[in-house]
């Protein structure tokens, strides 16, 4: 029978279950890590569409002949187009002057890790079109 002592009296620390213990603990930092990773690349994707959707809200209120309306338009059509679940509740905005245009594009990020509600926008501006005499 095994005292747990070796020949010569000197005590031998078992350590059977230390690889169990230490997966226990390490495998749900590993999920939480990458789960932080899929929200954050989650929330870059929809950050890149809500650009995308002020863009072309821009471009089209800015024409010469167009309006806000036009531009707030063409951003929700890129946005029904492109957000599916990964952009949420987005809202549009669309200002035109006589000289200048402004789109801004934002709403919620899809939650990966719970808790965790990210905001994105997007914004563009630029001068109206006018054609002038030479």
């Amino acid at each position: 029978m095994d005292s747990g002592r070796t020949h010569r009296g000197r005590l031998r620390w078992d350590d059977r279950g230390t690889a169990t213990t230490e997966l226990v603990i390490v495998v749900p930092l590993l999920m939480f890590l990458l789960l932080c990773v899929v929200q954050f690349a989650v929330a870059a994707h929809a950050q890149h569409i809500a650009q995308s959707a002020a863009s072309r809200a821009l471009a089209t209120a800015r024409a010469e002949d167009s309006s806000a309306a036009a531009g707030a338009a063409r951003a929700e059509t890129t946005l029904r187009l492109l957000a599916g679940r990964v952009l949420t509740a987005p809202a549009v905005q669309v200002d035109r002057s006589g000289e200048h245009a402004v789109a801004h594009v934002e709403g919620t990020v899809m939650t990966v890790v719970p808790g965790l509600d990210l905001k994105v926008s997007g914004h563009a501006a630029g001068p109206v079109e006018k054609w002038t005499a030479e």
